[in-house]
């Protein structure tokens, strides 16, 4: 007889291998496109927007959250993966966001660097149910569609953002 456990467990196993997240919706898996970012997204900015720090606790991504959102990869925009985005500012209708990986690229910097990556470390916060310590990319802008935010993860503190933002220099994006 299946105990408690058992049942839970394989509910979640079956959501996973349709593909839906835990909340109903399709989840693009990794390095499928997402119908909402993928077809439109119309490649990365290549300027700073106006980062004024302004998170409000509104249900919408404002300037200084992380968010959940469907991030294409570079080498091909048809293609990424969900990942959480530090929200800097806004281009039109877009978001300009920074994404965030758990990764720790200090073991692996002058690589980075040689590959055009600039990572700059935030530390633990709660956008991260694992607690694990993050770090930003700062020299990619990535365009974000506001209706495609899956959920709002934390506000990243006033210092760490003026940080993150004081690092992500317009030489260092790149085009």
């Amino acid at each position: 007889m299946p105990t408690r456990l058992d049942l839970i467990t394989g509910a979640l196993r079956g959501i996973l291998r349709r593909g839906t997240s835990a909340t109903g919706r399709s989840a693009p898996g990794r390095g499928q496109a997402s119908g909402a970012g993928a077809a439109a997204y119309p490649g990365d900015a290549t300027a700073l927007p106006d980062t004024t720090y302004a998170p409000e606790p509104d249900g919408k991504p404002d300037p200084g959250e992380i968010v959940w959102t469907w991030v294409p990869y570079e080498d091909d925009p048809a293609q990424g993966k969900d990942r959480p985005v530090l929200v800097i500012g806004r281009e039109g209708r877009w978001l300009i966001a920074l994404q965030l990986t758990s990764k720790d690229h200090d073991r692996d910097k002058e690589q980075e660097r040689r590959a055009g990556r600039e990572w700059i470390d935030i530390g633990a916060g709660p956008w991260d149910g694992r607690g694990r310590p993050s770090e930003v990319r700062t020299n990619r802008l990535l365009r974000v569609d506001p209706e495609a935010i899956r959920r709002e993860g934390a506000v990243l503190p006033r210092d760490r953002y003026a940080a993150v933002v004081a690092a992500a220099r317009p030489s260092t994006v790149r085009r």
